[in-house]
């Protein structure tokens, strides 16, 4: 990787210090001009990252609220840029029973995403290693925030990023499917039998957890040209490309192969760990 390059981890707490100060606030039109479905009337949001987790779930769920209004997609990779596109602007089309409702605006580096005065609020649905940076960015930048679990890849990003989001004053909420605003039913009421005393006191808890399989091509091969792969290794040291490393770019709703990689993140443990073992101590 160049050494000059933005994405190493030396230059990581400098990079992310860099206060995108000419962002404005968002542009509003009076309510009158389009009713209740007008523009000053949503949070505009702005999704950072555009695979299975989006698309499968952040995404989707989304679209269930009438006050939020994607605007916006930033991903590495081109196929999933427009692949995203398609999705949000074919929903928007049948939902509003009209063509072309949106054009949903694509980037293929998120800073310029959160250069956008237009977005109020950003969703990050990224790997685990490009979880604090882009949260850091935005909270400098005045966005909301909706990031994917965990928080970060270490202690030390991790810390960088309340305090950002601390010094800024944005919302924050880390996304956890079995906790968030739709929590799954089992897990409600064991926390409710907990909580109200119903199987005395509590002193031991196990956490189970299944295992990501672990394998995969590792032969170098070319990195395809629609993909950004300096930006994708990011903060991490830099590794040959492989499609196993990466993603798949047949099959956007399988589990990446950075999943199953130490310097993009802890595996299980912090991926459903993080849901399991909050869901336990919230308990």
């Amino acid at each position: 990787m160049d050494a000059k390059s933005p994405y190493t981890r030396r230059n990581f707490i400098k990079t992310a210090a860099v206060a995108t100060a000419a962002i404005g606030v968002p542009t509003i039109v009076p309510s009158s001009v389009f009713g209740k479905s007008a523009p000053s009337n949503k949070i505009n949001i702005g999704q950072i990252g555009c695979g299975r987790i989006a698309t499968g779930h952040d995404l989707v769920e989304t679209f269930r609220y009438d006050q939020a209004r994607i605007m916006a997609i930033a991903d590495v990779d081109r196929n999933r840029l427009q692949s995203g596109k398609r999705l949000v602007e074919g929903w928007y089309d049948k939902k509003m029973a009209t063509s072309k409702y949106i054009d949903i605006k694509i980037y293929d580096d998120y800073h310029a995403l959160l250069a956008n005065k237009d977005v109020d609020a950003v969703i990050i649905s990224t790997p685990d290693h490009w979880h604090a940076q882009p949260a850091i960015e935005a909270a400098f930048a005045g966005k909301h925030i909706y990031l994917q679990k965990p928080t970060s890849l270490t202690i030390e990003e991790g810390r960088a990023m309340a305090d950002a989001v601390t010094k800024s004053g944005v919302t924050f909420q880390l996304g956890s499917q079995q906790r968030g605003n739709k929590p799954w039913p089992q897990f409600k009421k064991a926390c409710e039998l907990v909580r109200n005393g119903r199987i005395g006191k509590l002193h031991t808890v196990h956490v189970g957890l299944p295992a990501d399989i672990v394998g995969g091509n590792t032969a170098e091969m070319p990195i395809p040209e629609r993909l950004n792969y300096n930006m994708l290794l990011g903060s991490t040291p830099w590794i040959y490309y492989t499609q196993d490393r990466a993603h798949s770019p047949t099959d956007i709703g399988s589990r990446g192969g950075w999943l199953r990689c130490e310097q993009f993140g802890a595996g299980m443990i912090t991926g459903w760990g993080c849901t399991i073992l909050t869901l336990r101590i919230g308990a």
